[in-house]
């Protein structure tokens, strides 16, 4: 089934996908990590009880030896091969098989011709339980006499019993005896699962060690990333011309080509620069051409200057749109804000002293913009010298920067503008009074210039109670 038909596969693809590499590294090492854990832990385990039952199973068959060594002797027997019932010295009489329900038991069963118990012999610890093997067990046994079978058994007073039984043919007796060992298996269960749990536990802290260490490990090994990281964001913000430092020789080659993709990029935009300055004075030429030509009165000079003219502007604005386009494309440009606005403002403030204009600057020194002083002196040129010429006596310009934006409010205390009227004055060539010269670009391309470098230009109402023009740019 392909990602398209299951878009449940298709959105964990990509959540996985933007997962950071020591994330990736760190999920991945704790997978392997409980795998190793849990399958350690059932193994050893695993290991250590097949190890104490295979004690067991070795005390036992020693028990069975010694049944068989005394079942051989005269005594054991009656003359007509009946296993004697009176005298038990000769068989297994360790404490253990004396006292009742001690966990360590013995029998000695006898078959009928049809392989039924026709009888027992038995130690004391057995009490009147019966002999703790089962059919099942006795017809294994009977069938391969000399081999032990083993098994497991409910024995007395609810033992979980390891059972063994083997059969033996002795003359004079038309079936063999089975000999029965039996002990008791809880003491070693209890031990295999205090084993299983103090594994458990060393496997669990020792995993938590070497995760923690790998965990350090990993962040320490990235910290070169995170260091070129910074070194990139540093180079965009203009702190730094390329990527410098000694880095691991694994991230050395892409420090590398980045240095190389960046000086590219300066290539490439100085080339920009360099074939928009020949077009414009390819053009210039032509134009003014046709313009001297079209120096007379008739229908068609008019026409042509006219067009000429339009062609013209046309011509200044998108060669000018080309040029700043290439600009705020540089990487590392990076202007100082306060110092150009102040500039700004003392020159604002020469030129429209006659009409009592005073402009005033607000706001931090050390704001910076992210692109060219002359991107950045155009769209706020701009906006104060509309601020100048429609102002009554006040223009106030209020830089804010913060680590979520840097905006730049230029407001004045004119008459402003209408909801419909900032609208239209957004559009490119319209002009809301043909008293004052101008082409009707200058906030056309002050929106398209904020939006080439990532931000916007908003106009409102100001508090002075004219127009609001506010620049904004985002920091991300």
């Amino acid at each position: 089934m392909s990602d398209a038909a299951n878009p449940d596969r298709k959105s964990l693809i990509d959540r996985w996908s933007s997962v950071s590499l020591a994330r990736r590294i760190t999920i991945a090492a704790a997978i392997w990590g409980v795998l190793v854990l849990i399958g350690g832990a059932v193994a050893l385990s695993a290991v250590y009880r097949a190890q104490t039952l295979a004690l067991v199973e070795q005390d036992l068959q020693e028990t069975l030896v010694t049944l068989s060594r005394e079942l051989i002797r005269e005594e054991a027997f009656l003359p007509d091969g009946r296993i004697t019932n009176t005298d038990r010295t000769f068989f297994p009489s360790e404490a253990r098989f004396q006292t009742q329900y001690s966990g360590s038991y013995w029998a000695v069963i006898g078959l009928n011709p049809d392989m039924t118990v026709a009888g027992d012999f038995r130690s004391r610890s057995l009490w009147d339980e019966d002999p703790p093997v089962t059919s099942e067990l006795i017809e294994r046994a009977a069938g391969q006499p000399g081999v032990t079978q083993f098994g497991n058994y409910d024995g007395p007073a609810d033992q979980r019993s390891r059972v063994a039984a083997q059969a033996i043919v002795i003359e004079n007796r038309a079936t063999p005896l089975i000999l029965v060992a039996a002990a008791d298996r809880t003491p070693n269960d209890i031990a295999a699962n205090q084993f299983r749990n103090l594994l458990l536990g060393t496997m669990i802290a020792l995993f938590g060690g070497v995760f923690a260490a790998m965990v350090l490990g990993i962040r320490y090994s990235l910290t070169p990333l995170t260091r070129l990281r910074t070194d990139i964001v540093r180079v965009r913000e203009g702190e730094a011309q390329k990527l410098s430092g000694d880095y691991p020789s694994e991230v050395r080659p892409l420090t590398e080509e980045l240095n190389k993709l960046i000086e590219h990029n300066r290539e490439v935009v100085e080339r920009a620069r360099t074939h928009v300055g020949n077009l414009a004075h390819a053009l210039k030429t032509p134009l003014a051409v046709l313009k001297n030509e079209a120096s007379g009165q008739t229908q068609l000079d008019d026409v042509v200057r006219r067009q000429a003219d339009a062609m013209q502007t046309n011509v200044e604005h998108y060669l000018k749109r080309a040029r700043m386009a290439a600009r705020a494309e540089t990487i590392g440009a990076r202007t100082d804000v306060r110092p150009v606005i102040d500039g700004l403002a003392r020159l604002l403030n020469r030129l429209f002293d006659a009409r009592g204009i005073e402009v005033t600057v607000e706001g931090p020194a050390h704001a910076m913009f992210r692109g060219e002083q002359q991107d950045f002196e155009e769209m706020v040129g701009n906006l104060m010298e509309n601020a100048c010429k429609w102002a009554a006596t006040e223009v106030r310009v209020t830089i804010t920067d913060t680590p979520q934006a840097l905006t730049i409010a230029v407001e004045d205390d004119g008459n402003g503008l209408t909801e419909d009227e900032r609208a239209a004055a957004m559009k490119r060539g319209v002009r809301l009074d043909e008293t004052t010269p101008g082409t009707g670009l200058g906030l056309s391309i002050v929106k398209e210039l904020a939006e080439l470098h990532k931000g916007q230009l908003e106009l409102g109402v100001a508090a002075l109670g004219g127009l609001a023009a506010t620049l904004r740019f985002p920091r991300a």
